[in-house]
């Protein structure tokens, strides 16, 4: 059995497709590219697909994961383009490798995330994040199935800037971006909790709602403060992995 990791998007008007909306599509593109799928055993069988800390909806996102399992052997980037011509615009395969290490849930640690706040001056937003980073703890409250719960969005913060945008609105309307690196804990803090925190710290509340995207996601390096590519172990152990089995061919 051969496990294949793929990495996929969320863009555009797709960015509000749920989860099981996505799980819907893509079983629909295993089909449509006949692609040679795993199943589980028992009486309702189903492909072996792993999903990974998917964005919530409404999100958009250029670093989901996911990986199947395959019956039979194929060529990652063969396989990540037929399944990108399987899925909608929007939904794009633009990364695939095959598994050669650890669990890939494992190394999803941490993410990157841009919010754009249209409607919020640059200095306005500065100031905001400044007395968010300065707060020892900022408490916030999420709605769950069991009730309101009230936790520390401040803690998973690994680093906040506001920073100003490629290019000005039209109209002059101001505009300033957020960029967010945050570690993955229990209970998840979103980007929609940090600008919960924001609200309570500083009183920003931006005229619209929030444009929201994750940039990257991956094992969060505490020495450096960022996150790394959670498919590079597995492109690195591919050739070793090549080198050792030539070598033990070898006479």
């Amino acid at each position: 059995m051969q496990r294949i990791r793929l990495r996929y998007t969320k863009r555009g008007r797709l960015r509000f497709t749920s989860h099981r909306d996505f799980q819907r599509a893509f079983e629909r593109a295993l089909r449509r590219a006949e692609v040679p799928m795993a199943y589980s055993a028992g009486f309702t069988p189903h492909p072996k697909v792993s999903y990974a800390n998917a964005a919530p909806t409404g999100t958009g996102s250029e670093a989901e994961f996911l990986e199947i399992a395959l019956a039979e052997k194929r060529d990652p980037e063969t396989l990540r383009l037929l399944l990108d011509q399987a899925l909608p615009d929007g939904l794009d395969i633009t990364d695939a490798v095959e598994a050669r290490t650890s669990a890939l849930a494992d190394r999803l640690t941490g993410s990157v995330w841009e919010m754009r706040l249209d409607g919020v001056a640059l200095d306005t937003a500065g100031q905001a994040v400044a007395a968010f980073l300065a707060a020892g703890a900022v408490e916030v409250q999420r709605k769950t199935k069991s009730g309101v719960r009230t936790f520390d969005a401040r803690a998973a913060v690994a680093d906040l800037q506001a920073v100003r945008p490629a290019s000005d609105r039209p109209g002059g309307v101001p505009c300033a971006i957020l960029r967010l690196v945050v570690r993955h804990v229990t209970p998840a803090v979103r980007p929609d909790d940090v600008l919960s925190g924001l609200h309570a710290v500083a009183d920003l509340a931006p005229p619209v709602a929030a444009s929201v995207t994750r940039l990257a996601q991956g094992l969060f390096d505490e020495e450096s403060g960022t996150v790394t590519d959670p498919l590079a172990p597995d492109r690195e152990a591919a050739p070793a992995a090549i080198t050792v089995a030539a070598g033990t061919a070898s006479p």
